[in-house]
């Protein structure tokens, strides 16, 4: 796991890029607020998370699955990976900031104008959290519950 980046992922450098496209300027990796969030807007107190749907444990979506060995560790990673960003954005909220939560899903090719748009909007709209929403629904959630309308899951 030592291989696997956490900042300048792929998902992260198309919404910079997009949000720089966009007119906007922002800073990058806060080292000094909770989290560590990938984009702050210092000036609108706006902090951006982009999370892998696998290690950040997005409910439902099709990329969110859990490997069958091992699982008991992989349970614990992924409880704790939750933990921690629950609790970071609690943090940032009672700070107050306004947190957003940018899936890697809705950074695809087929899905970035519609996230970012939707973002670009929230950004500007002053008010409240944001979460990009689900792209492709899996018949099973990342925890392994399948859909009653089909018995099938993926990657268990």
């Amino acid at each position: 796991m030592s291989g696997i980046r956490g900042k300048n992922t792929k998902p992260e450098i198309a919404l910079r890029r997009s949000l720089h496209r966009s007119g906007l300027r922002y800073r990058l990796h806060s080292t000094h607020l909770p989290g560590r969030p990938d984009i702050v807007f210092p000036s609108r107190k706006i902090a951006i998370f982009v999370h892998g749907c696998f290690w950040h444990r997005h409910h439902g979506c099709y990329w969110c699955s859990t490997p069958s060995s091992n699982s008991e560790f992989w349970n614990a990673k992924f409880e704790g990976n939750v933990q921690r960003d629950r609790e970071a954005a609690e943090a940032l909220r009672g700070a107050g900031w306004r947190v957003a939560v940018v899936w890697e899903c809705g950074l695809r090719a087929s899905s970035t104008d519609d996230t970012v748009a939707r973002l670009l909007a929230w950004i500007r709209s002053g008010t409240g959290d944001f979460e990009s929403p689900l792209v492709r629904r899996l018949s099973s959630d990342c925890y392994g519950n399948s859909d009653s309308t089909s018995g099938r899951t993926r990657g268990h």
